[in-house]
């Protein structure tokens, strides 16, 4: 008994004197580009000894660091793992393991020297991504480390310069007694697989606002759901979002992702936003009737039900104009030799400029596909909100307000076609501005539509802005470049000439895009009142074939 308490004593002397015996360090890190050191960056913390390796930050130390961030952990006994380990914004914290993936590294070694802090340091050179990456390091401490996951079985890396210009160096080394506790597992982590792992980071990076997951838009009246409202015939979906503050660095996007459920035709589509600043609202005629809102006549006989912005009434803003292709998914199984078609269209769209109208707001959200299908479509739509680059938030977001919006997104529900263009006064609204203006823009979006070869979708036509009875803007919108998409168009014609009907140029429009706003600058608007007018020649109809045009139009201004 007493033999085996004295050996239990020897032993634990012996690994308390194998602990005292670490060399524990600690280096700290700074980052330059292109020779230029910013001032109170979050300086990279690695400590180090003959077991384990820990890369932190000042900030995370000092507890100033907002999730989601991660920490690098190495444990050299026993099979040199890498962890990665991250806290997210609820405060969970996960992580994911890899013991293959520091042999994984491979290194040219360089007969470059040179000397860092006062240490003997070698170069060795790799590639990671097409970037040329040069790492310093000295073995001269008898420990491994380094400022990331790269280079952590070398020796203690002092220096990484990447593409010559980006460059990571120490600025001090400092032996230490311990390595913080705060640093270890608590063994409360969540671990995943490490793909998930980085998912699960990226998505912790940015807010994102769901609006419809994988909802059909059909010509149907059989869908019914408790949140979202569904008009023209399940051809509209509608649904009150609540969007967070936006802040002016931040950037806002939106997408949608959309597969055929029947529907072979590319069809006209939009995301949009029904502005509810006034008394009477799109929604409004929506629910109502497209009859009770207000009408914008052009001496054609014809009356366009709420296109244009009056004293009460403000028409929608169009988030994303977007096209559909033929026929993607359903219609995968019409096969071509050499062709691999997409599974799905993605369309995503930076909407930053629109921020005034979302941020803090409960807005109306609605999107839309025009198709008299019974299976239709299905589609997915979010909003994305990412913290800009610049921490600070500066000046205000931009005003807006919604000038004309022609897109009929009511067409199975009776709204007119924009077919306004056939008389020379086009498309005319009268605006109000109640301040001075100043830095004003036109946020345009067009597209022309319909007939065959001598249609207004296949023949280039001028657009004509003017402001206040003077010519503003003019240009011919158009795309040539649709045979870029033809793998997300299995069900497209093809004609006798080797071409397919989505190859086809058009006006502002592909199958299966989006069609993305041009600005026009407006300078400095004095308060008053104000009209805009819009000319285009839409071609005449030819017999049951007529033209029309999607045209929507809203001022951003400061």
């Amino acid at each position: 008994m007493k033999k085996s308490i004295l050996f239990t004593s020897i032993l634990c002397l012996s690994l308390s004197s194998q602990a005292q015996k670490l060399s524990n360090y600690v280096i700290q890190y700074n980052q330059s580009f292109n020779g230029n050191t910013a001032a109170n960056q979050n300086a990279i913390l690695v400590y180090a000894n003959e077991k384990e390796t820990f890369v932190s930050s000042a900030k995370e130390m000092n507890g100033q660091l907002a999730p989601p961030y991660e920490r690098v952990v190495v444990e050299r006994a026993g099979g040199n793992a890498l962890l990665k380990i991250a806290k997210l914004k609820d405060g969970s914290i996960i992580l994911t393991k890899d013991s293959l993936a520091l042999s994984k590294q491979k290194f040219n070694a360089t007969n470059e020297t040179k000397t860092i802090l006062g240490y003997p340091c070698k170069k060795v050179e790799t590639s990671i991504n097409s970037n040329k990456i040069e790492v310093w390091y000295t073995d001269k401490l008898g420990v491994k480390g380094a400022p990331s996951e790269l280079g952590q079985d070398l020796g203690l890396v002092l220096e990484v310069i990447r593409n010559g210009n980006t460059r990571t160096f120490a600025t001090k080394v400092e032996k230490v007694k311990t390595i913080p506790d705060q640093l270890r597992l608590k063994g409360t982590e969540k671990p995943y697989d490490e793909l998930s792992y980085k998912d699960l980071i990226w998505k912790n990076r940015f807010i994102q606002i769901p609006v419809f997951r994988k909802e059909s838009i059909r010509f149907s009246d059989g869908v019914k759901s408790d949140s979202i409202l569904r008009f023209a015939n399940g051809t509209v979906l509608v649904k009150k979002v609540k969007i967070p503050k936006i802040k002016t660095s931040d950037n806002v996007f939106v997408q949608l992702v959309e597969q055929s459920k029947g529907d072979a035709y590319d069809r006209t589509g939009s995301v949009f936003i029904i502005p509810t600043n006034k008394a009477q609202s799109f929604l409004d005629g929506m629910i109502n009737g497209m009859g009770t809102l207000p009408k914008y006549e052009n001496g054609n006989g014809k009356a366009y039900q709420g296109v244009v912005k009056t004293t009460s009434f403000e028409p929608i803003v169009e988030l994303m104009r977007f096209f559909t292709p033929f026929g993607v998914k359903q219609f995968n199984y019409l096969q071509l030799k050499d062709k691999v078609w997409q599974d799905s269209v993605l369309y995503r769209q930076d909407v930053t400029e629109l921020a005034g109208m979302l941020s803090e707001q409960e807005v109306y959200v609605g999107a839309f596909i025009g198709n008299y299908d019974k299976n239709g479509h299905e589609v997915s739509v979010e909003l994305t909100i990412h913290p800009g680059f610049d921490a600070e938030s500066k000046g205000s977001l931009k005003k807006t307000m919604s000038l004309f919006t022609t897109t009929n997104v009511m067409e199975m529900g009776g709204q007119e076609y924009g077919s306004m263009f056939d008389k020379e006064k086009g498309l005319t609204v009268s605006f109000h501005l109640d301040q001075d203006a100043k830095n004003v823009q036109l946020r345009y979006i067009t597209t022309g539509h319909g007939g065959w070869g001598n249609g207004d979708e296949f023949v280039p036509k001028e657009n004509r802005i003017f402001l206040n009875d003077s010519l503003l803007f003019k240009y011919t919108p158009w795309r040539n470049d649709c045979g870029s998409y033809r793998l997300s168009n299995p069900a497209s014609g093809n004609f006798a000439t080797g071409l397919s009907s989505s190859d086809l140029s058009r006006s502002n429009w592909c199958p299966g895009t989006v069609t993305p706003p041009i600005y026009i600058d407006l300078g400095d608007l004095k308060a008053g009142d104000h009209t805009m007018q819009v000319q285009i020649p839409q071609g005449a109809p030819e017999g049951t074939s007529f033209s029309s045009w999607n045209v929507t139009g809203t001022l951003l201004f400061d």
